[in-house]
């Protein structure tokens, strides 16, 4: 226990327009749990990628297990026992549980598959690790939460030495965070050594050993974690002092701008009825299934609407499609940035464009460059859009930076209602500050702002009316001043009783 296992020294990788890592030193002991942590863009997820055989570094030395390695392939860093759970999760949706557990290594009797042998050999790991689930369940049928304890279990089916989690409870519920910690404590019990990605630092105390952390792509320090102030490691991740975590901006309440009337859509959205004003911050809470992120789909357009009514500064609006919504005023940054808010294989140039055509082509339809140009220096500009130029790919970004092109081609619209949807989810201290500026900004324009997280201290940090969704129907409706996580969480629990037949 306590030995070193992975020793990184002088790393460096390049990618077109941006050097992701410069000499970077990193130490992995058995046993522990290293917090890798760093703004977004900071290279933690490249070095991650280096350390587990997907890129390939261009300069340093990487010893695993005090063996030296040269280029490193996924399947080589497998069998000397590294594994990575990605942020975005890397899972075929139409096959089984084991089915994705022994991908690319499965197990057979003569020219079959041994179905029974992998599904037996699943499950054993699986009530190991006191996950219940059925090694014969379709991945796709499953909440993204336990695809995320599958991620762990396919890892520990290999034998994994070294587990890397990038932004392991982005999408899980308080519960299932205590799972996940009570798995990640018998890991470092056996030996595993675990590196853990995350930007949320409060959680970082239940298990976190000792910290590395990075800034533009270089080493800054390690320390141990116990006793170290989390406004210290803020100010090392960033170089500077975050003094308001939660920056909050007084407007006097104006006009209603915006009013939805029983809006009914499938099973998780009920009779839905609320208004946003001029001058305010309304966020949505609950829990994990509430219904919250189906209401902002229907009322973009996404998700068919059975019934409702949507009124925009005082006229009713029909919203049969996204596009309807967009050019009535209406715009949502989804939860899903990358599936649902951006063209990652198009440069930021392309996104920002795209919903935008309408205003910067002329008459005969061609694109006018000089204003295109001029809207997408501008959105990079007032979001603070970390990249070299604008014909970077959004794949490249770091998902902060993603974040903040998916709102920048919506503000260049001037959009009277800005939906987000979970805005901060995956994306570091810093970065979050200058979403909850921005929302201050439309506030101040005084643009409708709706906003959903699952984040109880960021819905009361920044919204100036907080309303509570549970089983698809709003509960309850409280005021900023007046919030408190016991109320939130009782308005978000009410749910319907529903007697067994």
């Amino acid at each position: 226990m306590n030995e070193t296992i992975v020793s990184m020294k002088g790393i460096c990788k390049s990618f077109p327009g941006v050097k992701a890592l410069d000499h970077v030193d990193f130490e992995l002991r058995s046993g522990e749990v290293m917090a890798l942590l760093g703004e977004n863009g900071a290279g933690k997820s490249t070095l991650m990628k280096v350390l587990s055989g997907v890129y390939q570094r261009d300069e340093g030395n990487l010893e695993i297990f005090g063996k030296e390695y040269g280029d490193l392939t996924p399947k080589l860093a497998q069998e000397v026992g590294v594994a990575i759970i990605h942020q975005e999760l890397n899972m075929c949706k139409h096959l089984s549980v084991a089915e994705n557990m022994f991908l690319g290594r499965e197990k057979r009797r003569g020219i079959r598959l041994d179905n029974a042998s992998m599904e037996a050999e699943a499950k054993s790991i699986l009530d190991e690790l006191k996950i219940d689930l059925d090694p014969k369940q379709v991945v796709g049928e499953l909440p993204v939460s336990k695809q995320q304890m599958v991620e762990i279990a396919k890892a520990l089916s290999t034998n994994a030495r070294v587990l890397i989690m990038d932004e392991p409870t982005s999408a899980l519920t308080a519960r299932e965070i205590d799972d996940l910690f009570r798995i990640i404590k018998e890991l470092k019990s056996k030996g595993c050594g675990i590196v853990y990605i995350s930007h949320r630092l409060e959680e970082l105390q239940h298990i976190v050993d000792r910290v590395t952390i990075m800034r533009d792509g270089q080493y800054i320090t390690s320390m141990d974690f116990q006793g170290v102030p989390l406004d210290e490691i803020i100010a090392h991740m960033v170089g500077r002092e975050i003094k308001e975590k939660f920056p909050r901006v007084s407007c006097k309440k104006g006009k209603k701008v915006f009013e939805i009337k029983g809006l009914n859509a499938g099973r998780m959205v009920r009779d839905i009825n609320f208004s946003l004003y001029e001058g305010e911050i309304v966020g949505f809470a609950g829990l994990m299934g509430a219904g919250r992120t189906e209401t902002t789909r229907a009322i973009f357009g996404v998700d068919p609407k059975e019934e409702g009514t949507i009124i925009l500064d005082g006229k009713t609006v029909t919203i049969k499609n996204p596009r309807d919504a967009i050019q009535a005023g209406i715009v949502l940054a989804p939860e899903d940035r990358k599936k649902d808010g951006l063209c990652t294989k198009l440069s930021i140039r392309h996104n920002i464009a795209l919903p935008n055509l309408d205003f910067l082509c002329n008459k005969l339809g061609v694109i006018q460059w000089g204003k295109e140009a001029e809207t997408c220096a501008k959105a990079v500009q007032d979001l603070r859009i970390k990249t070299p130029n604008v014909e970077i790919n959004a794949a490249n970004l770091s998902g902060g930076n993603q974040q903040k092109v998916v709102v920048g081609k919506w503000l260049a619209r001037n959009s009277r209602v800005v939906i987000f949807d979970e805005p901060t989810r995956g994306i570091d201290v810093a970065a979050k500050v200058e979403i909850y500026h921005l929302m201050n900004e439309l506030k101040k324009q005084g643009i409708a702002v709706m906003f959903v997280s699952s984040e109880m201290p960021e819905v009361m940090g920044i919204a100036d009316r907080i309303i509570v969704m549970c089983d698809g129907r709003i509960t309850g409706e409280l005021m900023a001043e007046d919030a408190t996580q016991e109320k939130i969480l009782s308005l978000a629990t009410q749910f319907e009783k529903k007697i067994a037949i």
